[in-house]
Formats: structure tokens, C-alpha cells, sequence
């Protein structure tokens, strides 16, 4: 595409990514409302409506994890089953092109993996609605496995092998972030040479900080989100525009 082709905003940012080496790209919800997944902690979204269970309760109540697996298995949260759109397409095509080493992502929806990130590339913050994992040892459990015996026989999941509990990989509010991804994203923050950001309101802490962390290193960011974020006025380029659309123009023109 020519650059002449190109609308404002996808020409100012196909400018930033263009000469760009080592673009971390972070995304947040927003990336994926397009792929018709709710936008949880906004108003009207998830949390306003179905109560979280905390990692807290999971742990000691048994209501708490039964009430829990019965939203996993019916779907309410609508965190799997969907397609990727655009947007995950265009951060895949930065990623196989070598421009970006990582996306760093607030997502449990695997949205970038099955848009064609190699799965190695993807750093998962809050973990992974897609399976679970043993609490006590970290085995991993396959959803499929786990759902005929807790529908048919109400047997809440525990591992198959040290008997601990199971919970989905999506980390809870009160579960602490996982050490070697957060490491992880640290390192590849400090390494960018520009941070951009994907739907993302940029207030979940500790999340938020690696934007800041990017700034406070020199790096730029480039912001692109539906509504304003505490970082918009120390970014290099801040817009409001759909996704989707706007990386596939500026992803084409960056990668001639």
C-alpha cells in the first residue's frame, strides 16, 4: 500500500513502526471487542453484572469453586470461542516479520495465538482461559478432560496427579501476577524501542506500569485505545481509533 493510500492516522503510525526494531506491542480488552469479546471491567461489561470470585474464595470455599467451574463451563464469561480479528492478525504479521519480539498481553482469550503469534512470543499477564492448572503443582488440565465429570457427576476438577486443587489458568483478582512472565515482560519493555499499546485503558496495575517503565526509559509509546488513558499526554502518538482497521493499514505500509 502506498503511503499516499494511507489515512492520517494509519500514516502516523505506520511512521513509528516503520523504523522501529523492537516494537513490544500490549494489549488490553479492546483488542478483542472486535472479535465480539465483552470488555469485562467496563461499565455494562462482565464484573458490573456477575460478581468476581476472588482467588481467596476460590481456595477456601467449595460453593465459591463449584460456582466458579459452572461459569467456566457454561460460557458466561465468553473468554473462549472466539475468532481473532484483525487487529491479533496484524500484530502476528509484526511478529513473523521480525519487527516485534513479543506482545505482552492483559487477554486470557488466546485471541493471539490462534491469530498467528507464535505462541512462544506471547506473554500471557493474566494467564489463559483455554485450560487449567493444579494449585499445588502446577500440572496442566485440559478443559475437555474436566468438564463431562464436574456436568454429569458435579465432580469439582482436582489434579490427576497430587489430588490438589485445579483452577482455569486466568489469573483472579487476588492471585498474584506469574513471576517469570511479569520478569519476562520487564525485560522486553526495557529492550523496545517503541511500546505500543492496543486497547488497553492502561489502569489494571500491576500491568500499567510497563507503559510508564517504557517512558521513564526513553522509549515511545504509541497509544491506541476508544477512550483516553492516563498516559495519553507522555505518548509520542495517542489516537482513537478501530483497531483492527488501522493496524492492517499501518502494519502494510511499516512492512513495505
Amino acid at each position: 500500500m502506498s503511503s499516499t493510500a494511507l489515512a492520517p492516522a494509519a500514516q502516523a503510525l505506520a511512521d513509528l513502526l516503520r523504523p522501529a526494531r523492537r516494537v513490544v506491542v500490549f494489549t488490553g480488552a479492546g483488542i478483542s471487542t472486535e472479535s465480539g469479546i465483552p470488555d469485562f471491567r467496563s461499565p455494562g461489561g462482565l464484573w458490573s453484572q456477575i460478581k468476581p470470585i476472588t482467588y481467596q474464595e476460590f481456595v477456601a470455599d467449595e460453593d465459591k469453586r463449584r460456582e466458579a467451574w459452572s461459569r467456566a463451563f457454561s460460557g458466561v464469561a465468553r473468554w473462549t470461542g472466539s475468532q481473532p480479528n484483525a487487529g491479533h492478525r496484524a500484530v502476528a504479521a509484526l511478529i513473523a516479520a521480525g519487527k516485534a519480539p513479543v506482545v505482552i498481553t492483559q487477554n486470557v482469550d488466546n485471541l493471539h495465538q490462534d491469530g498467528g503469534a507464535d505462541p512462544e512470543r506471547v506473554i500471557e499477564l493474566h494467564g489463559n482461559a483455554g485450560y487449567a492448572t493444579c494449585l499445588s503443582c502446577g500440572l496442566r488440565h485440559e478443559l475437555d478432560d474436566l468438564k463431562g465429570p464436574f456436568l454429569e457427576w458435579g465432580r469439582i476438577p482436582a489434579c490427576r496427579d497430587c489430588g490438589g486443587l485445579v483452577k482455569t489458568a486466568v489469573i483472579s483478582f487476588g492471585q498474584a501476577l506469574p513471576p517469570a512472565a511479569w520478569t519476562r515482560a520487564e525485560d522486553e519493555t526495557l529492550a523496545a524501542d517503541l511500546f505500543l499499546v492496543l486497547g488497553s485503558s492502561l489502569t489494571v496495575r500491576p500491568a500499567a506500569e510497563l507503559p510508564k517503565m517504557a517512558w521513564e526509559a526513553g522509549i515511545p509509546l504509541a497509544i491506541v485505545n476508544r477512550d483516553p488513558t492516563p498516559y495519553d499526554r507522555l505518548a509520542a502518538l495517542a489516537l482513537r481509533e478501530e483497531i483492527g482497521p488501522l493496524m492492517t493499514a499501518a502494519t502494510a505500509a511499516a512492512l513495505g
